[in-house]
């Protein structure tokens, strides 16, 4: 049975994914938004969702391990896994503004986390509030002053759609996403306790690779419709939103706190994450400045899968 949900969860993701496309480009018409823009928002909201339901009905459940597992384990899938694939698929082109304002706000949000867990293994509910008053903040500055991070290849190629087909694709791509992930992280953990793997473990792998497949699959589908604004933007967006708003949200709902089982997510796993986004930066400059390709993909793909395999040995 978890062979099928498996199955069932990775169709409904490449259908939710094709769908939040189309309604992110239709958007970023409608508005004369930036696609970087509406993908570090309206898209990695969305693709965010399955990590935010995660772990808010983690915590209050009292496994607060996995809630923080799941985001960081998430964030590294999604620079380490989903980038590494998305740049070895196709080569991006890189703005200033990624480096400017886009990477700085994912650094400083994972600086925050590792500072608010690292010395008392707890997020308090005020810490809590720093970090979504930081995301509001965030996405003021956004729409307000964000120009492209991005080259758009093929502008001529983008569809207007009327806004009641925009919000319907929205609805239904943000439900496929979510409806996709959850039928796969439930299959992957009935799988996961078949092989008796603990809690922090299926946290920081299977379930954040479960729950990172959305942006796997919004962005290899954008990749390949020559919508790469969209593609980066989603995953910068989406770590973004991991810290700010799921760990955010979830800890002034009830304070996250790290218990001593799973101290392996400060001690290692929390490193990880900054040194596998930190390494985004040089990247976009070396070999060739202002570019991802196939090489540097490889290099974060290879990366998440050492991360993998010391997770799990």
């Amino acid at each position: 049975m978890s062979f099928v949900y498996l199955i069932l969860g990775l169709l409904l993701l490449v259908l939710g994914g094709n769908w939040l496309l189309k309604a992110a480009v239709g958007l970023s018409l409608k508005l004369n938004i930036p696609k970087i823009v509406i993908g570090m928002t309206v898209v990695s909201f969305a693709t965010s969702a399955p990590e935010l339901i995660v772990s808010v009905k983690s915590a209050l459940n009292g496994a607060t391990g996995l809630a923080v597992g799941n985001v960081i384990g998430s964030n590294i899938a999604n620079i380490g896994l989903v980038l590494g694939i998305t740049v070895i698929l196709s080569t991006i082109e890189v703005e200033k503004s990624f480096y400017k304002t886009d990477w700085p706000v994912m650094m400083i949000a994972s600086m925050l986390l590792y500072f608010f867990i690292a010395f008392d293994n707890i997020i308090q509910r005020y810490e809590g509030v720093i970090l979504f008053t930081m995301l509001i903040a965030f996405l003021i500055y956004l729409l307000r002053f964000q120009k492209t991070a991005v080259v758009d290849e093929m502008p001529e190629d983008d569809e207007e759609l009327p806004l009641y087909k925009i919000v319907l694709f929205l609805v239904i791509g943000g439900i496929g996403l979510w409806g996709g992930s959850e039928l796969l992280i439930d299959g992957a953990i009935t799988m996961a306790k078949t092989l008796g793997v603990s809690e922090a473990i299926i946290g920081v792998t299977v379930v954040s690779v479960g729950t990172s497949v959305p942006e796997l699959a919004a962005s290899i589908i954008a990749v390949m419709k020559k919508e790469k604004a969209i593609s980066l933007g989603n995953l910068i967006g989406s770590n973004v939103f991991n810290i700010l708003a799921v760990l955010g949200i979830t800890s002034m709902i009830t304070p996250v706190e790290v218990k001593p089982d799973a101290l392996s997510l400060i001690n290692n796993d929390i490193y990880w994450m900054l040194a596998i986004s930190f390494i985004v930066l040089p990247l976009v400059f070396f070999p060739k400045k202002l570019r991802l390709n196939w090489k540097d993909g490889i290099v974060l793909l290879a990366s998440y899968v050492v991360f993998i395999y010391l997770t799990i040995s």
